[in-house]
């Protein structure tokens, strides 16, 4: 048995003392990392069942800092084990809870800068862990002493990146609300001062001998004045609030006006074709590419090798020639123009009541900034991205200052809306299904129908025999024709008209007689309709003789239109006549003269190959609208065209093709589509052939 199993079987027995709890630990601690596991260690300080559990742990955390100093010298794979086990430990409520804290700031008071940003790369990975419930409430002050002790230590100017590594974490740990990290009232860092210049005329006769043998190569005239307002401007950055102040901001915008035309005047060529022949060539037309268009794993390298930074400017007169050629530093120059204009124009929650912009200094910062953004464009390399960049997280930052002004509120997770009783309730056992198959079969037994529909199995079972059904007088909703003619309505209503001539279609054959005059109105026909039923209904007067009777037997006096009055005509004058009552039409009222209308059951006269032959010459070009009118498609017509290049010959066949496959071929209609669509030669030429077949029929009748 090892010698921490034998310490614990005769120290069990009784209580132990601090230090036999610390050599018992520290053989337990020491087989813990050999085994990789906390379980030695839980089973070492449950075996001390007497001790109360505070004896217990500080033991258990002295043997952690005890052993982590003695191992040191180890690198920091090991620390970071040791770290590991102690977090282990901490979960099984053996330790403290901020012991895994406790050892990071022992092992970084006394190792040196390098090993503490290896060991640093485990505390940043452990991120997660240390923002969990049991670490967090307990540790986070330790973790923030742990970071700012770290600070101290370094120089912003040589270890800008741990610096930098060690603010980044902070702002993952602590919470966005998180006070100790917040500039709640907006100060500014007043001590960062950025001195430059000498004092003295001589020195300032110098320096320009200086400045200008420095500035050989530039396109620019540099000297003291320059260089002064150049550095001067740092001063109005490092505190914005003196823009607000009138003497302060005539200043500041002389001086930014200088410096800016200094940029404008001095392009910066483009590095990436500066080893080219055609330097100005290649320089000029990087302008004018689109980033957008560029791999951006290309940029990502090219930035990674040219990685430029310094925390601090250096304001020595003979770098400004060298600072005003590199376009990191002229980029950094003009993000702080833009993040001051951003400052003088958002609002501020801590801002004072006299620190307002008047109009004209408004309209100075927009102009400027509309420049700086054009300058940074021109920037190489990768300018439209540089600045797209640069406004995005500018739109970014005034948001966050929109939160800092409604108080830094806690950002929450939104809560998921409470479940309605609705929704709590179990969902409805299904009842099990009816199989179709024997749905359909007792149907069929029973001599019914089955739908799958409960609407449409009633429907089609409402009558043994569904056709005879539709057929009963039941559903005969039609109303008649004399009833709905008489019903008042509108003199012009489109509507009326159509259910009218619908009805007069179905119910009697003056239908078909309409067409003998195209041109009336519907409403005048009606009426002529109308009246011409009533005398259809009364009962005739007037004593005919044989002949006629046999004429009305075989169906050539059907109406009372201009047959009858033939048979007037050749009555002798001693016949027995009496006067119709109630057939006077009014003299407003349109009277169509009834020696046109063909009889009720004259027969439509169809259009024939010789009428088109006659006809066809007057519709000349235009016969492809009359190819459209009668219902032809543009394929058709374009085939006839191919087929017949002449126009009558083209009109011909496709009229030919009309009245062989359609049955409503008639003259009359063929009349109406050609007087609407105004070929008034060919529609006069169509009613003379109706009148001459008209006038040939009723002389056949009346020579019978």
């Amino acid at each position: 048995m090892s010698t921490a199993v034998e310490v614990v079987g005769r120290v069990s027995a009784k209580t132990a003392n601090y230090f036999t709890l610390e050599a018992t630990f520290m053989d337990a601690l020491e087989m813990a990392i050999q085994q990789n596991s906390v379980d030695p260690l839980v089973t070492s300080y449950n075996s001390f069942k007497v001790n109360f559990e505070h004896d217990k742990r500080m033991p258990m955390d002295q043997a952690f800092r005890v052993l982590l100093i003695n191992r040191l010298n180890e690198d920091a794979q090991h620390i970071g084990h040791i770290v590991r086990l102690s977090i282990e430990a901490t979960r099984a409520e053996i330790v403290s809870t901020t012991i895994p804290v406790v050892l990071l700031m022992d092992t970084f008071d006394v190792v040196t800068l390098d090993k503490c940003q290896e060991i640093f790369r485990f505390v940043e990975e452990m991120v997660e862990v240390w923002k969990e419930e049991i670490f967090f409430a307990s540790c986070k002050n330790n973790i923030l002493r742990m970071c700012n002790d770290l600070l101290r230590r370094l120089s912003r100017t040589q270890n800008t990146v741990f610096c930098g590594r060690i603010l980044l974490f902070l702002s993952k740990f602590f919470p966005f609300s998180e006070r100790s990290g917040l500039n709640i009232v907006s100060e500014f860092n007043l001590d960062n001062f950025t001195e430059y210049g000498r004092d003295g005329k001589d020195c300032q006769d110098e320096t320009d001998k200086e400045l200008e043998d420095t500035a050989e190569d530039i396109p620019l005239k540099i000297d003291y004045n320059l260089y002064c307002k150049f550095w001067s401007l740092q001063d109005f950055f490092r505190n914005p609030s003196q823009c607000y102040n009138k003497a302060q901001w005539k200043m500041f915008q002389m001086h930014a006006e200088t410096i800016l035309e200094a940029f404008s005047s001095f392009k910066l060529e483009d590095v990436r074709s500066s080893g080219s022949d055609n330097a100005s060539d290649a320089d000029s037309q990087s302008m004018d590419i689109d980033d957008e268009t560029i791999d951006p794993e290309a940029v990502a390298t090219a930035v990674i090798k040219t990685n430029h930074f310094f925390a601090k400017f250096l304001t020595n007169p003979k770098l400004l020639a060298l600072q005003l050629s590199d376009s990191n530093f002229r980029r950094a120059v003009l993000v702080q123009f833009l993040i001051l204009f951003q400052y003088l124009q958002v609002t501020v929650k801590f801002k004072a009541e006299n620190h307002t912009l008047n109009t004209d200094q408004t309209d100075f910062i927009r102009e400027t900034e509309m420049r700086v953004y054009k300058l940074v464009e021109e920037t190489p390399p990768y300018g439209r991205r540089f600045a797209r960049t640069v406004h995005h997280m500018l739109i970014r930052e005034e948001m966050w200052n929109n939160w800092k002004n409604d108080g830094c509120k806690e950002f929450k997770k939104p809560e998921e809306p409470a479940a309605s009783e609705e929704e709590v309730k179990p969902p409805p056992t299904k009842r099990s299904r009816r199989p179709l198959g024997d749905s359909l079969r007792d149907a069929a037994r029973n001599g019914k129908f089955f739908l799958g529909n409960d609407n449409l199995t009633r429907l089609w079972n409402y009558s043994p025999d569904n056709l005879q059904a539709c057929k009963s007088e039941q559903r005969n909703f039609l109303p008649l024709l004399e009833t709905y003619l008489e019903t008042p309505h509108d003199k012009v209503d489109p509507g009326f008209e159509w259910r009218a001539l619908r009805l007069l279609a179905r119910q009697t054959p003056h239908f078909f007689t309409s067409l003998s005059q195209p041109s009336s109105k519907t409403s005048d026909y009606l009426e002529q309709v109308r009246k011409r039923l009533i005398r259809d209904k009364e009962p005739k007067t007037v004593a005919l003789t044989s002949s006629n009777s046999s004429e009305q037997n075989n169906g050539l006096a059907a109406n009372h239109g201009h047959t009858e009055s033939v048979n007037f005509a050749t009555e002798s004058p001693d016949s027995p006549t009496e006067a119709e009552p109630d057939l006077e039409v009014d003299d407003t009222e349109p009277v169509v003269d009834e020696a046109f209308e063909p009889a009720a059951y004259e027969k439509p006269l169809m259009v024939t190959q010789e009428h088109i032959e006659e006809v066809a010459p007057l519709i000349g070009e235009p016969w492809m609208k009359v190819g459209k009118k009668i219902g032809f498609t543009n394929d058709e017509l374009l085939f006839f065209q191919m087929e017949h290049p002449v126009a009558n010959v083209a009109c011909i066949k496709m009229l030919t093709n009309w009245i062989s496959d359609d049955d409503d071929a008639t003259l009359d209609n063929w009349a109406y589509m050609l007087e609407g669509l105004e070929m008034n030669k060919a529609a006069d030429a169509v009613k003379a052939i109706i009148e001459r077949e008209r006038s040939g029929s009723i002389a056949t009748v009346q020579a019978v």
